[in-house]
């Protein structure tokens, strides 16, 4: 089901009386939460539902398995490693078995080697990369004693399932998100208000900018062999704002969404193209995610903590593993390692944990300095 449907606009106020004048105790808005997570990401296909249900249950388990060996490590190690593996082998073959078997039976044939491979058909599972590294965090973070495990089922299936942000995020942390369920809820009219708000300015976001923007562009890429190197870029400047209206206007449609139901979920985007620098651009935009990399592989890879070279190759691991997540494509992992190199760039000459602040802070406009770094950043943001 999509937000900005027929369907979306019915199924929301329903849930939202049942929820809050129907379904009063925390346990039973929990099972509807469930109940109707369900129905909003089966509406698309019914049978995605046994997965995302087979993936939810195994992250359960595994939380309680680690519990159940507390103080024997090396089990508790073989249960969030078997999870971890679980998931991503599930997430492994519906995401990229093709793009490998394709790309190793190109490789083969160049050198005349005929692999009799097969692909299949799969249909991709909306939101399947964001609800699978929601069940990895869960896990992790359990292993590491950062929360207890939950014994309470549908409070978990709740948090991997929770539908205003199942489908393309914010991917909310299993120490931030879980807890919410399980603590009770009561109506606040002024974060509803809020809530709409929000909605509201995703919507605008998402219907009225991306969506003439994505109109123009799709139009014009159809024939951009013929088009001048102006047009050209002009055209990948409204395609960059594209891409930031539709991803952040589902964010903030997800945001406001939760608030009326009386969850905080994690803000994703936080004015990226004022950034002054590309680590900076990567500290505002899908926060979301590049914080899951960053501390989840980045920080066990030794993070910034290394010499140089080492904090390098550990920026393209992450960012080679980044570029693939967000499609299963050369031009992706281009993209991915694209970024690296400009964050490799800015590591090199020390400037890549610089400004924290926004542009301007405390100023009415930005000073020249900042106002050519911000125009250098966005250029570079349009390239990749």
């Amino acid at each position: 089901m999509l937000f900005n449907s027929f369907e979306f606009l019915i199924f929301l106020p329903i849930v939202f009386l049942l929820y809050w004048f129907v379904f009063r105790s925390r346990q039973w808005q929990n099972l509807l939460v469930v109940v109707a997570s369900y129905v909003f990401y089966g509406w698309w296909d019914w049978r995605f539902l046994m997965l995302i249900a087979f993936t939810s249950l195994c992250s359960f388990g595994s939380g309680i398995l680690i519990e159940h060996y507390e103080g024997r490590r090396r089990m508790q190690k073989l249960a969030s490693a078997s999870n971890i593996v679980l998931n991503l082998a599930i997430l492994g073959v519906f995401k990229y078995y093709n793009f490998f078997v394709e790309n190793l039976d190109a490789l083969c044939s160049s050198i005349g080697w005929k692999l009799d491979w097969v692909t299949l058909e799969i249909v991709l599972p909306v939101g399947i990369s964001f609800y699978t590294f929601q069940a990895l965090s869960y896990t992790i973070d359990v292993y590491q004693k950062k929360l207890p495990a939950t014994h309470d089922i549908v409070e978990f299936f709740a948090y991997i399932s929770f539908f205003p942000q199942l489908v393309a995020g914010p991917i909310e942390r299993a120490t931030n998100l879980l807890p919410q369920f399980q603590r009770s809820r009561s109506f606040d009219y002024a974060k509803a208000v809020d809530g709409c708000r929000q909605m509201l300015w995703g919507f605008f976001k998402k219907l009225v900018i991306a969506d003439n923007c994505a109109s123009v562009v799709n139009d014009c890429w159809g024939n951009y062999a013929e088009l001048p190197c102006v047009s050209l870029f002009i055209l990948g400047v409204l395609f960059t704002f594209q891409i930031y209206c539709d991803f952040s206007g589902y964010s903030d449609i997800a945001i406001g969404c939760a608030r009326l139901f009386g969850f905080n979920l994690m803000r994703n985007f936080n004015f990226p193209y004022f950034s002054r620098s590309i680590p900076e651009f990567w500290r505002r935009w899908h926060i979301s995610l590049t914080t899951w990399f960053r501390d989840y592989i980045y920080f066990p890879l030794g993070g910034s903590r290394c010499d140089k070279w080492k904090i390098i190759r550990n920026v393209y691991i992450v960012w080679g593993i980044s570029g693939l997540w967000h499609g299963a494509n050369w031009t992706f992992i281009c993209w991915g390692l694209f970024h690296a190199t400009l964050l490799a760039i800015y590591n090199i000459i020390g400037i890549n944990t610089k400004y924290k602040n926004i542009a301007a802070y405390s100023k009415l406009l930005p000073s020249i300095k900042e106002m050519s770094q911000i125009g250098l950043t966005f250029f570079l943001a349009v390239i990749g």
